[in-house]
């Protein structure tokens, strides 16, 4: 994303989220699912499911709902089997979008996702065809006015890769997906708190829309986060 408009797509993001607060839950609990199945309950040596679980209770999920999917996934409760999917495509100038689902019915949400970006006027593309532009990382985003120096000081010795501030003053800190937790947990010990942390796919260039174009790419963005088997959009469009 160019650099002025860093704070403008975090805020349009949050906004969207806070539209689709009923659909976090069923999103969250998937991902729950599939950390714990993959990977173990004990939050201690799981840290997917240990993020999961965070992302469980920024959005109110009760700790027995918590606990009862994680039952599910580990085979103490039955439930349902979700695989997961990535899907690659363009849209609007060739701009490039990752689609990262869960699902227990591929032919359904492969139909699904085909469809929002053929209607929209995108593509879906072959695997490999638009991730060579992303880098799997540690993401962690602060608003404009934290201390660039306290950041990048507690950040490069926890073991951030970058740290880069943009033209409108958000600063990002960038980490392996290894040390995403570890880098996190530092800057929060210094009361620096993102608002924004993930494991994510940043993208390594953007592409400028304007005008029409904006509104059809958001329409794409907007019909494929809308699906129910979608779990996260990555795009590298400027919006």
């Amino acid at each position: 994303m160019a650099g002025h408009s860093k704070w403008a797509n975090i805020q349009h993001r949050k906004g969207r989220q806070d539209e689709k607060r009923g659909k976090v839950w069923t999103r969250v609990i998937r991902e729950i699912m599939v950390s714990a199945r993959a990977g173990g309950a004990d939050l201690a040596t799981n840290p997917r499911l240990r993020l999961a679980v965070e992302k469980a209770k920024a959005a109110n999920m009760p700790a027995d709902t918590i606990k009862r999917n994680i039952d599910k996934a580990t085979g103490q409760l039955e439930g349902v089997n979700y695989e997961e999917i990535r899907y690659e495509g363009y849209g609007i100038a060739g701009a490039a979008i990752i689609v990262d689902t869960m699902t227990d019915n591929k032919v359904r949400t492969v139909a699904e996702v085909r469809h929002a970006f053929s209607k929209h006027g995108g593509n879906l593309g072959t695997e490999g065809s638009v991730s060579f532009q992303f880098k799997h990382c540690g993401l962690m985003m602060f608003a404009p006015g934290t201390s660039e120096d306290a950041v990048m000081e507690c950040a490069i010795e926890a073991g951030a890769e970058d740290v880069i501030t943009s033209e409108d003053g958000v600063i990002e800190v960038i980490t392996s997906p290894q040390d995403f937790e570890a880098v996190k947990t530092a800057l929060m010990a210094k009361d620096l708190h993102p608002e924004v942390a993930e494991v994510t796919f940043r993208a390594e260039n953007s592409v400028a829309l304007s005008g029409d174009d904006q509104v059809k790419m958001q329409k794409i963005l907007d019909a494929l986060e809308d699906l129910d088997d979608v779990q996260e959009v990555y795009h590298n469009a400027e919006i």
